[in-house]
């Protein structure tokens, strides 16, 4: 889904504890066939050269007055008791999956923020022209669960290391941050970073900001590995038929002489 083709690149581990990390474009990992449809969500039919960032892009300049939306503060409000907090770290697809496993987390929701353009689309967000971050807003419940873990599980499943990038998904879309509500959860924040700092050997570049208006991405993305998607039970069910069907034909070579 990435809109710009890039090269699918390995390296070692350049951070002392590991993290965990789903690219959007890790297709040569796929157990599905290589003449298989890749699993992409259903849309309506686009041009396919501007579904992968080509051509020119003829959005009008967005006015001062919807930058200043897009730009105002989160004015949304969690559940009653609960509390919200906002995470980039890479394709919103794995890191909602990694906090909906949080125990003490109500609710998440994929989506876009820290841009100039109100209501914004996927394809925009993916023009790399708004400055908009994939992010999960995460409501929780301050007494089942602490801000403090909330942070451990996002420094624990990306590499805050990477300008703009998680593994094979290029963008600033796809930049490390943390976006705070209060202040007690940017002091926790930058006295996280701050300690996480000290066990890696690259300096993190990962981004402490206010939470700006939460726009919430389109409903395909919702839950999207929870519900099956890319990676979900299609795929191991796909990998446990193909491997019964491999070892009952071991068991039976002569049906390949039929």
């Amino acid at each position: 889904m990435l809109r710009s083709l890039t090269l699918a690149t390995s390296s070692s581990s350049i951070i002392s504890k590991p993290f965990f990390s789903l690219s959007k474009t890790s297709l040569l990992f796929s157990p599905f066939p290589s003449n298989q449809t890749t699993h992409f969500p259903t849309q309506a039919p686009m041009n396919i050269l501007k579904n992968l960032g080509f051509g020119a892009n003829n959005k009008p300049t967005p006015s001062m007055e919807n930058s200043a939306i897009a730009q105002g503060p989160d004015d949304d409000v969690p559940a009653s008791g609960q509390q919200f907090s906002q995470f980039g770290a890479g394709c919103f697809w794995s890191v909602e999956l990694a906090f909906q496993r949080v125990p003490g987390v109500t609710n998440t929701e994929a989506g876009y923020t820290q841009g100039f353009i109100h209501n914004p689309s996927y394809e925009d967000v993916c023009s790399g022209t708004t400055n908009h971050s994939e992010v999960v807003r995460v409501q929780y419940d301050p007494k089942e669960s602490s801000y403090d873990t909330l942070l451990d599980a996002f420094w624990s499943r990306h590499d805050p290391t990477t300008l703009n990038r998680q593994g094979n998904d290029v963008g600033t879309q796809y930049r490390s941050g943390i976006y705070f509500y209060t202040p007690e959860q940017e002091k926790a924040a930058l006295e996280s970073m701050e300690n996480q700092q000290k066990i890696l050997n690259r300096k993190i570049v990962t981004e402490i900001l206010p939470a700006k208006k939460f726009y919430s991405a389109e409903e395909y993305h919702q839950q999207y590995l929870a519900k099956g998607g890319r990676f979900g039970f299609a795929t191991i069910l796909y990998a446990f038929l193909s491997l019964s069907l491999a070892f009952y034909t071991f068991e039976n070579p002569f049906l390949l002489m039929e």
